[in-house]
């Protein structure tokens, strides 16, 4: 009966859950405090606080201890394929479907005409990550630092990881730095 319950109460959260592992939490919650009362709500605010600080994705992790904390090693094995076997299955369905009818011309227009509006939506988000840096660090600051982004990964051919791990190393610093340059202006006037 509890191997039914687990699998239940996973293939639900697995298959409702949508936007990715922070938006199933509620949904397995749901499950182990309000229907099956496997536990609660105190101990698994204090097991997702637990699963939050170890790596990998949290919604497979809570599956994996609801699993073990009910039937064992078994039993989290069991929870976490209930948990992501029906959405991997529904993948494989869909990629064979778009396999199938990828060379349609009908498909073939409706990818044409999605494609400008993924370029417009793009664009609106650069321009506003854009003016959010400019309104943080000044206009200077943000064009100099855009200009040594586009050399770096243009002209040196510096991994965008890299140039990303360059950038939030800066960031840590800058209001720091900014503020020892205001308070030196500050103290020569």
């Amino acid at each position: 009966m509890v191997y039914k319950e687990i699998i239940i109460a996973m293939c639900r959260s697995g298959i409702l859950g949508f936007g990715g592992g922070p938006s199933v939490i509620p949904l397995i919650r749901y499950e182990a405090v309000t229907k099956f009362k496997w536990l609660d709500n105190d101990e698994f605010g204090e097991i997702l606080a637990i699963a939050n600080t170890l790596p990998g994705p949290i919604a497979t992790k809570m599956a994996a201890y609801l699993g073990y904390r009910q039937k064992g090693i078994l039993g989290a094995i069991v929870s976490v394929l209930a948990h992501i076997l029906p959405t991997c299955l529904a993948m494989v369905i869909l990629i064979s479907f778009i396999n199938v009818v990828s060379h349609s011309a009908v498909i073939t227009s409706m990818v044409s005409a999605v494609i400008p509006v993924i370029a417009v939506m793009l664009g609106l988000m650069a321009y506003e990550f854009a003016e959010k840096a400019i309104k943080g660090l000044g206009i200077y600051v943000g064009v100099a630092l855009t200009l040594i982004c586009l050399f770096l990964l243009q002209y040196i051919s510096i991994h965008p990881a890299i140039v990303v791990l360059i950038f939030l190393t800066y960031g840590a610093f800058h209001f720091n730095l900014k503020d020892r340059i205001f308070h030196k202006k500050e103290r020569g006037m």
